[in-house]
Parts: structure tokens; C-alpha cells; sequence
């Protein structure tokens, strides 16, 4: 777990570090979810195209007759064949990607990475880079971070000062020690929610 989902639990700063740094240790030498599924759907497919073509051997070593007729049906195979490692290598590419764009807005804060996902532009064409990040992923992310419609989506890497949401401090002048939601800005409300889930608006 991070650092900010332990503050949510109501764990102070410096304790959330340290159970930060310890969750981290524990998670050594773990394998992530995402490349056991991606090993694991490795195998079943080389153990289903096995059978496959073990299958078309024996279709062949049976069959006599017409060479022309034999030649065509090994030509349809190798095609079939083609196809299906296309589309495998294109499902775990898929894999990977979706891994590591989730990876990437869950560490640039995203507040819900299924909610920021549709503001990124050519996931389907996105390629890979050698340390396993998606190319141009960062700029994208970035930017959505700072555009005044979608900045609410993540939450500040500062804590974010909201006139009001602290003990003893009152956006208004009555006296009241309450948070003034009203003057709040529709990203400083959405900083305001992240920061306090069971404020009462």
C-alpha cells in the first residue's frame, strides 16, 4: 500500500511512511498479478496450439489422395496458425499496456484510474519502451494533471490548502469552525473529498 492510503485509514504522516516502506520490503520478490496472468495465459496457449497442431499432423499423416489438394490445405493452416499467434501476441501486448497505464496513473495520484483512462489519446496504438512504460504515456498523463478539467482527477502531490478544512480555521466570518464548502472551487472541493472521504457537504 502507498503512503496516501494509509493517511486515508487516519494514520499520520510519518507513520504512513514507515508502513509505507515496510509494505514495500514485504512485497519483495513477490510476482505481480499481472505477469502471472500474462505467463499463465502464455502456457495455455502454447499447451492449446499444441494440441492444435499435433492434431493437424495427424489430419495430414492420414490423408492421401491429390498433392495439389495436400499443399493447399497445409498453405489454409499455416495461415490459420499465423492468425492466431497475431492475435495472441496482440492480447498480451494489450496485457502489458493496460498494466502499465494503470501503474503509471496510480503512481502520478489518479483518484480513480478507470476514470482518467478515456482522457488518454491511442492506447490501441500504444507502444512499449525497453523499462516497460508506455512511450509518450508520462507527457499525457502530465498534462491531464495541470488542465483545469481534468486536474480533479488526481490529487495534489502537495497537500492542498483549502481555506476551511483545517481544525480551527473558518472560511467564513461567523464565528464557526466549519468548512465553507461554498467558496471552495470545484478542484479544491474534489482535493477537499480526497483528503477528508467522510466530510459531510
Amino acid at each position: 500500500m502507498k503512503k496516501e492510503e494509509f493517511v486515508k485509514l487516519g494514520i499520520d504522516e510519518e507513520t504512513a511512511k514507515k508502513c509505507e516502506a515496510a509494505s514495500q520490503e514485504e512485497l519483495k520478490g513477490f510476482i505481480p498479478k499481472t505477469r502471472f496472468d500474462e505467463v499463465n495465459n502464455e502456457k495455455k496457449k502454447l499447451e492449446l496450439d499444441l494440441r492444435d497442431r499435433d492434431g493437424q499432423l495427424e489430419t495430414l499423416k492420414n490423408s492421401t489422395g491429390d498433392v495439389e489438394a495436400m499443399k493447399q490445405q497445409i498453405a489454409t493452416l499455416q495461415a490459420d496458425n499465423k492468425a492466431k499467434d497475431e492475435a495472441h501476441a496482440a492480447e498480451i501486448k494489450k496485457m502489458k499496456v493496460d498494466a502499465a497505464v494503470e501503474a503509471a496513473l496510480t503512481s502520478s495520484g489518479a483518484i480513480n484510474a478507470k476514470a482518467v483512462v478515456p482522457f488518454l489519446k491511442d492506447l490501441d496504438k500504444a507502444e512499449l519502451a525497453d523499462d516497460g512504460t508506455v512511450k509518450g504515456l508520462a507527457e499525457q498523463i502530465e498534462a491531464l494533471t495541470k488542465a483545469d478539467d481534468t486536474k480533479f482527477l488526481f490529487t495534489a502531490k502537495k497537500q492542498t490548502q483549502v481555506k476551511g478544512a483545517k481544525p480551527g480555521e473558518s472560511g467564513n466570518e461567523d464565528g464557526d469552525h466549519g468548512v465553507d464548502t461554498s467558496k471552495m472551487t470545484y478542484s479544491e472541493m474534489m482535493a477537499y473529498l480526497a483528503q477528508n472521504p467522510d466530510a459531510q457537504i
